[in-house]
């Protein structure tokens, strides 16, 4: 399966998202996900890590991350 880290704007809906598929994509994308967290100054911006079949999938279960316009991950 692969991991997501899904960085979401409350604020604007803007988001993007960082796909993990190795076999340890699920620790790495909590390990950015952490460091994301450190580093950020807006508390507007939700950082989330999460593991499924595929992108598709998580745009159905979690829907509101995608609302807006997608961003190109930094």
């Amino acid at each position: 399966m692969a991991a997501f880290l899904i960085e979401y704007n409350r604020r604007t809906s803007d988001w993007s998202v960082t796909q993990f598929l190795s076999d340890t994509g699920h620790r790495d994308a909590i390990k950015l996900r952490f460091e994301r967290e450190r580093v950020r100054t807006d508390a507007d911006i939700e950082i989330v890590s999460l593991v499924s079949d595929s992108l598709e999938t998580i745009k159905k279960t979690h829907s509101r991350y995608f609302a807006g316009r997608e961003l190109v991950a930094s």
